[in-house]
């Protein structure tokens, strides 16, 4: 081992000069002795499953819900464990190489995903959680509900955009109406710590392009200017929804995929 890094079974890291095993296939990386404990077999990922641009935001959930993928899970576990003292969760970015790193890594490992407790920078956390969410084939709000989102937005009277709102989340594929509910229930958290300074606006305006996106995988120059405030907006109402809404897609579950 040149640089330390985790074992996949103990946790425990492995340090520089000693001896590891990693397996070819999987790229599971453990101490000789914790060898027995080793899972027998590894199923290799599909090739397409490696990407996220190439692929929507399904090929990466589970099979049973909430259909949240674990890579998404592990993040949020992570910040909410030890960044919500953090200022600037989320708006100051992470190493940008570490973020790549650490990204290809854990899309690689597939469902054994390495222990984040080893990333020293929880903004290099975040921007992993982004980057994965910006390389998707397409946003959390699908191109085709993309319209039908910003007008729901534009709605003047609260309450009426809030319904509308509503509407919309429930057509969005389960996919992505679960990765969305767990994600806006974690940026209320977020919201709410006083220590990270990110309220709702300032929220709104990082994950706005990311999770609310364009209509299309290549926009006009005119759609990427008339497009961001409003996704914005979007974001916006969207965490002004009640938490109780969003806890109806995830569930009882919520509290066994992340810490409260």
């Amino acid at each position: 081992v040149i640089r330390p890094e985790p074992c996949g079974v103990c946790g425990s890291r492995i340090r520089f000069g000693k001896t590891a095993i990693k397996c070819c296939q999987c790229q599971l990386l453990l101490h000789t002795k914790c060898r027995e404990q080793c899972p027998s077999l590894c199923i290799p990922r599909p090739h397409h499953h490696a990407w996220p641009r190439e692929g929507v935001l399904a090929d990466f959930a589970p099979s049973t819900p909430p259909l949240v993928p674990t890579l998404v899970v592990q993040c949020v576990t992570e910040v909410e464990t030890r960044g919500l003292t953090e200022t600037g969760l989320y708006r100051v970015p992470g190493a940008e190489q570490l973020v790549r790193e650490w990204k290809r890594k854990l899309l690689r490992a597939g469902g054994a995903l390495p222990a984040l407790s080893s990333v020293t920078d929880i903004h290099v956390v975040c921007g992993v959680l982004k980057d994965f969410l910006r390389g998707l084939k397409e946003p959390l709000v699908t191109f085709s509900l993309h319209p039908a989102f910003l007008r729901a937005a534009d709605i003047p009277d609260d309450a009426a955009s809030d319904t509308a709102l509503c509407h919309v989340v429930s057509k969005l594929p389960p996919a992505n109406r679960d990765t969305l509910a767990f994600l806006m229930l974690h940026l209320l958290r977020v919201s709410q710590s006083p220590n990270c300074k990110m309220d709702v606006l300032n929220l709104s305006r990082v994950f706005g392009p990311t999770l609310v996106g364009h209509s299309s995988a290549n926009p006009t120059p005119l759609a990427i200017m008339e497009d961001t405030p409003r996704q914005c907006k979007v974001v916006a109402r969207l965490l002004s929804l009640p938490p109780s809404f969003w806890r109806g897609f995830v569930g009882t579950e919520q509290e066994n995929l992340v810490p409260v």
